[in-house]
């Protein structure tokens, strides 16, 4: 029906469907090119099948008859209608939508099929032939790597003993002072290890695999983008380290090879490869000219519909409005691997509505039916795969508009079942990080020495420990949480193997078991470490007898029960699966091998016990030792150099506001000062402004593009800075940074470097660039002042003083140009207050022990949540300025102050210190919340006016009498104290009747028309206490 000479034929067009039949009949010759037939219920089958049967016959042609399948069972035609629709996003009632599919497109089976065609059992034939003559063998045993493009002619074996002979005694030779090598020899301990690695990979056919890894990071090396150090269980090979795949010596951290390649069984090996996040596609796209286009592909994935999504594509097709979706879908308890049939438990209010409204029940009914089905086609995060040969050889390919590069049809478990290699290209903005602060160090110290190189920093710094014992972890990798910073502070690392084993401590697993209590009291020496039996003293030394490492069950292994190393791995493995029997046989075989060697069966029994449980905890010490390094190499930077660093972290995250808020935070506690962007020095990027001083980027300001960045900076470079706005409008089009991208920068703080308020510049821009597009259009027609018009400069001078913007103002537009309050904070204006009602600032705040707490921020982030009574919580990230912190409302709390959420709302919160199960961060349950204009007014027992000396009272009275009584009505008493000229005071204490409402406002107002040398604000402790009382939902 689909078909071209089908349309044809039910179009009318029989002369040229002759035509096009025996244009393909050339293409594909005669016995090769079928006419189509099928019956699947579709309003035009039958008439198709009558006209093709009858123009088969005219024309001697073959006809074929077929089921297009496109759902399994006969009742899936309902959910596949919504799928299309989904695809195609049109709605399912729509009379104009195409319907190209039929409710009998199933899975039909033989016999199913013989009686639909009995009238046509030729054409059922012919579908038998063309089945035989399709033959397609997959061949799923044998492993394809890709060809290592070497020498031509150089066998890759001998390739890969020579260049990871070379480059161990390269690496040795890098190292000798250090670890007491002698020059030019490689000790026997790592040629041995060197040739048994050789060997094994030799034997499981993975040379080229290895080379070519070496090959493409050799490259990258070359070009300058930062390569990452290593990562996963291939950190634990020796040749990998002498080819320059990793920077680990795995011998210098006991890391075994067989963790990652393990001839006793085998897998394709998996090297994770971290690149600089700006670099990686440059590598990608190196490999594919060098292996070959044809050959080089990334890696599909599958997004499926899951539990939310699915309520709402489904309910869009089906015609429900956006906000009753969103308001379904929201009922979906938020959290990894939700269903709907578990949301119907979990969450009250969905299945309430679920019984009482016919709508929501057959939206819930037609999203089961989709729900887990793949809804689109996406791309591996690093995944590649390259091939000896075209891929096409192996598997199908795809492509859609939009693509520069083909993907894999099929995704990577399915690749290796392929036995296709996948190769990781992972982008590490850490990587960048640290490549950025040290050009700009070497940058800053040119001509002073070599020059700062990471890869040679020594790994015991005094000042990089003590830095990372501070708890100042804010943008040291892996380090930065609040519950890892809780952990350090617990554990004081004190060296590099600390650092490791700080890495493999804060999961889930150790944190939960105990595990972590041990290590910290054993290491702190409040517990003596005890070891079973001597022989695991050399293996868990460093670990204080913990058994924390993978590669330490394994060890005991072969220490104890005379495993080999292969057969350890696999004794690893079946531990962390858990399986009883496999346990079982493991456990004879261990305490055989333990007592051949005189270890005590009771003994035996018990570190074998002690094996199998740790073993379920047990981290990956190679990919450890990786992640321990990365993090020591930016807290030296940190350490050493924090002003390039910061600078660097905030360059690379200049996207996301809550982090550069985060970072510019952490660098103001690292004693950093952070300027506002500056129109004449800033560039795209944050920078270093002088030994403590950050300059903020002029990337980081939202509403101005990169490439009006770049025409600011290029016309700055080629003609001098700019003098003022109406200089600057005149020198850079308006076409190119146009009216937003200059209102954003006079917000942001760009142009005060020229000498004006912000509100005066705003005030100026329209007319600033007005009388630069005059210039411009005189210049063109060369009519420059014929007419005496006048210059931009004239304009300026002619233009009238305004008004100044409130610090307010000033504020509130700098936070919506940069994301963040930079030269101030709305916090500022309540600190006598906060001094009186809060425990101090967010960052001051520690989670242990639980207690009550009161606290004070902007709400700048909301995340709803379902409880199990169906009903909405919030958890509310509130910020001050010197942190944030999570902020859990419950349903009634957040209902009673969902419109108070405002981030220019600074709201006052009381609750209970607690840590967030999943991160470890401190997080506070909310009992009460107010704004604090609210608390001011309700709670702020008495304003203090502290008169100056010698004052007339003549002058001053009638002037604060006008000023209080605009704010009479409140609860806040006044008292007045004065000071004559002789030194006699009096204070005044004005009766209820003068009771006021105190806002920022009022505090302005006395501030500038009143000479007080200070205004006190006393908060009542005893109303303070008092709401601790009240139940409700406010302070």
């Amino acid at each position: 029906v689909e078909g071209e000479i089908g349309r044809l034929l039910l179009n009318g067009h029989d002369h040229s469907a002759a035509v096009c039949l025996e244009q393909y009949r050339e293409l594909f010759s005669d016995d090769n090119f079928f006419l189509e037939v099928s019956r699947v219920g579709r309003p035009e089958d039958e008439r198709h099948l009558e006209l093709t049967l009858s123009f088969a016959s005219i024309h001697s042609a073959p006809v074929v008859a077929t089921n297009p399948v496109r759902f399994l069972g006969a009742d899936e035609f309902d959910a596949h209608e919504i799928r299309v629709c989904i695809h195609e996003g049109s709605r399912l009632g729509d009379a104009r939508r195409p319907r190209r599919f039929g409710r009998e497109q199933w899975l039909r089976s033989t016999s199913q099929m013989t009686r639909l065609f009995a009238d046509v059992p030729d054409a059922l034939e012919n579908a038998v032939q063309i089945a035989r003559r399709c033959n397609v063998f997959l061949d799923l045993q044998g492993t394809h790597m890709p060809a290592f493009k070497g020498a031509e002619g150089e066998d890759t074996g001998l390739c890969l003993k020579k260049d990871s002979r070379l480059g161990l005694a390269r690496r040795l030779q890098q190292v000798a002072p250090a670890r007491g090598v002698v020059r030019d020899e490689i000790p026997p301990n790592y040629l041995d290890r060197l040739n048994s690695e050789v060997e094994t990979i030799l034997a499981m056919g993975f040379a080229d695999y290895f080379l070519v890894v070496a090959e493409f990071i050799h490259w990258a090396r070359e070009r300058k983008i930062p390569v990452g150090p290593g990562r996963g269980s291939g950190a634990g090979s020796l040749v990998a380290w002498a080819l320059g795949i990793t920077e680990i010596d795995p011998i210098r951290y006991d890391l075994l090879f067989e963790r990652f390649l393990n001839p006793e069984r085998v897998s394709l090996p998996d090297f994770d490869i971290d690149f600089c996040m700006n670099g990686r596609d440059e590598v990608i796209d190196y490999v594919a000219k060098q292996y070959g286009r044809d050959r080089v592909a990334q890696i599909i994935t599958f997004n499926t519909l899951a539990a939310r999504a699915v309520v709402r594509d489904v309910g869009r097709v089906m015609g429900h409005s956006y906000g009753f979706c969103d308001a379904v879908a929201k009922m979906v308890p938020f959290e990894v691997g939700m269903t709907l049939d578990k949301a119907l438990i979990q969450s009250a209010e969905l299945a309430r509505r679920c019984k009482d409204d016919p709508e929501v029940n057959q939206l819930i009914s037609n999203g089961k039916l989709l729900e887990g089905l793949a809804r689109n086609p996406g791309k591996h995060a690093g995944g590649l795969v390259i091939a000896p040969q075209p891929l096409t050889a192996y598997t199908a390919l795809y492509w859609e508009r939009g693509m520069s590069q083909a993907v894999t049809q099929c995704d990577k478990d399915d690749l290796e079942s392929l036995g296709l290699v996948k190769f990781d290209f992972l982008g590490l903005r850490t990587l960048t990080v640290i490549d950025w602060t040290v050009l700009a160090v070497n940058s800053r110290n040119a001509g002073k020495g070599d020059g700062l190189n990471v890869e040679a920093l020594a790994l015991d710094d005094g000042l990089t420990f003590d830095l990372i014992r501070s708890g100042r972890a804010i943008g040291l990798f892996q380090l930065e949480s609040r519950g890892m910073q809780d952990l350090i502070r617990r554990l004081q690392p004190s060296s590099f193997e600390d650092l490791i084993a700080l890495v493999a401590l804060f999961r889930p697993g150790p944190l939960q078991s105990g595990m972590v209590d041990d290590f910290i009291t054993r290491k702190q020496g409040r517990e003596v470490v005890r070891y079973p039996h001597p022989g695991l003293e050399p293996i868990l030394a460093a670990t204080y007898g913990v058994i924390l490492y993978q590669e330490q069950v394994m060890r005991i292994a072969q220490e104890l029960a005379g495993y080999t190393l292969g057969a350890a791995d696999v004794l690893r493995r079946a531990m962390g699966k858990k399986d009883a029997e496999e346990m079982n046989q493991q456990r004879g075989v261990f305490l055989e091998g333990a007592i051949e060697r005189g270890v005590d069966t009771r003994v035996a029994n018990h570190i074998f016990d002690l094996m199998e449980h740790f073993a379920g905890y047990g981290f990956n010490k190679s990919h450890s030792v990786a992640y321990a390094l990365l993090a020591y190499r930016t807290a030296y930077l940190k350490a050493h150099y924090p002003a390039e660093f910061m600078a660097a972290s905030l360059s690379a995250d200049m996207d996301k506001t809550d982090k550069v808020q985060t970072l510019i935070i952490e660098s103001v506690r690292s004693g950093l000062e952070v300027l506002p962007p500056n129109i004449n020095v800033s560039t795209f990027h944050f920078s270093v402004a002088g030994p403590k001083q950050l300059l903020y980027g002029l990337g980081a300001i939202k509403g101005v593009g990169e490439k009006a960045i770049d025409v600011v900076m290029e016309e700055r470079l080629t003609n001098g800075k700019y003098l003022d706005l109406y200089d600057f409008c005149k020198r850079v089009e308006g076409h190119k940074v146009n009216n937003r991208a200059c209102d954003a920068l006079i917000g942001s703080g760009a142009f005060d470097c020229l000498g004006e308020d912000r509100g005066a510049l705003g005030a100026q821009l329209q007319e600033a660039q007005c009388a630069a597009e005059q210039a411009h259009d005189n210049s063109r027609s060369g009519q420059d002042d014929m007419f005496g018009l006048e210059s931009p400069g004239a304009v300026k001078e002619q233009h009238r003083p305004i008004a100044r913007w409130s610090n307010t103002k000033r504020l509130r537009r700098e936070y919506e140009c940069l994301g963040l309050y930079l030269t101030g904070h709305p916090v500022d204006e309540y600190q006598t207050d906060l001094a009186q009602l809060t425990e101090g600032e967010i960052s001051s705040i520690v989670a242990d022990p639980e207690r009550p707490i009161s606290l004070a921020g902007l709400p700048i982030a909301t995340r709803t949540f379902t409880t199990r009574r169906g009903n909405r919580g919030a958890f509310v990230t509130l910020a001050d300025r010197s942190g944030q912190v999570d902020v859990v409302l419950e349903a009634e709390l957040y209902m009673a102050h969902k419109s108070q959420l405002d981030a220019s709302v600074l709201l006052l919160v009381e609750g209970v210190t607690a840590t967030d199960d999943r991160t470890g961060d401190l997080q506070i349950k909310a009992s009460a919340v107010a704004p604090m204009e609210e608390v001011r007014e309700q709670r702020l027992a008495k304003l203090c006016l502290h008169i100056s000396k010698g004052c007339d009272p003549q002058q001053f009275v009638p002037a604060l009498q006008d000023l209080l009584a605009r704010y009479r009505g409140g609860n806040t008493r006044v008292l007045i104290e004065y000071v004559n000229r002789d030194g006699d005071s009096v204070a005044l204490n004005l009766n209820e009747a003068w009771g006021i409402r105190v806002s920022n406002d009022l505090l302005e107002a006395l501030h500038t028309s009143i000479p007080a040398q200070s205004i006190g604000l006393i908060y009542d402790r005893r109303i303070l206490i008092a709401r601790q009382a009240d139940k409700g939902a406010s302070l």
